[in-house]
């Protein structure tokens, strides 16, 4: 399956479940309910998949966890603030570049209508 129709997927499960649970929860509830929605579709899901940062040839073992991976292709960050800040588009795209990934959704689930805050980010797709 290939990176933009695992995107369609998850943008529907993602307001699928916007729809029944709604906003206002943490980030970590929308992680674990979006997860258990999508592997219910028969997609491979993983959390907080740790990337490497090599830096001048080492591998720095710093942290950087992206929310969710689904089919090794998409990345899925997922937010619930106010508002996203350009340094979350910055941050998604970043994970993109460290994975060497093509497509990443950035998901604020704190909106009234989840549909105006999910963003696409590309890499070279």
């Amino acid at each position: 399956m290939d990176e933009n129709k695992i995107s369609f997927l998850v943008i529907g499960t993602a307001i699928m479940l916007h729809k029944q649970i709604g906003p206002g929860l943490l980030e970590s509830a929308y992680e674990h309910a979006l997860t258990f929605e999508l592997r219910e579709k028969g997609l491979d899901v993983k959390q907080q998949v740790p990337l490497p940062f090599i830096y001048k040839t080492i591998n720095l073992e710093v942290g950087y966890r992206p929310d969710l991976l689904v089919e090794g292709k998409v990345i899925i960050e997922i937010k619930s603030i106010e508002n996203l800040a350009p340094v979350h588009f910055a941050q998604t795209l970043t994970y993109l570049k460290l994975s060497n990934l093509k497509l990443a959704l950035l998901i604020n689930f704190n909106s009234y209508r989840l549909k105006e805050n999910i963003h696409r980010i590309a890499n070279n797709l």
